[in-house]
């Protein structure tokens, strides 16, 4: 780790640690709201090559954000915009489990159905087809990828 962050770094104090940083390094944040805002200060500032990691109390790595220009995103990693979808999803998937909703694909259809539901041969009667629009393909499916 080359720099810690104080617990209660204010915005310009992260600012100068991540300016001050060379390419390849990093910065360690101690609490979830220095990593926020350090998170928010890369982008604004546009600095790229180096990584923000949020820390526990053992100083062990929890998430690690590195910054990079669209242009050094290598083939097959996700754009930005596709992780904000991606972060979508989640959020979507967090609010079905609150809800009780639960997911199940059978071949290559996406399928929900009610959480209350004890076992898989019930959910068949309540079952709802989702429309995945293309995207979703079932792991057992022969189907090919089509763009």
């Amino acid at each position: 780790m080359d720099t810690v962050l104080p617990v209660n770094a204010d915005l310009e104090t992260i600012r100068t640690a991540l300016q001050e940083l060379s390419a390849g390094e990093s910065i360690a944040c101690q609490s979830e709201t220095v990593f926020s805002k350090a998170k928010l200060l890369l982008v604004k500032e546009k600095i790229t090559g180096v990584s923000i990691q949020l820390i526990d109390s053992d100083g062990y790595v929890i998430r690690q954000v590195t910054g990079k220009r669209r242009s050094d995103v290598e083939e097959g990693e996700f754009s930005d915009r596709q992780q904000a979808v991606i972060r979508a999803l989640e959020k979507v998937l967090r609010h079905c489990k609150q809800e009780g909703v639960r997911l199940v694909g059978y071949s290559d259809e996406l399928v929900a159905y009610p959480a209350r539901c004890k076992d898989l041969s019930q959910a068949s009667v309540y079952a709802l087809d989702v429309d995945t629009q293309g995207v979703y393909t079932g792991a057992d499916s022969d189907s090919t990828w089509v763009e």
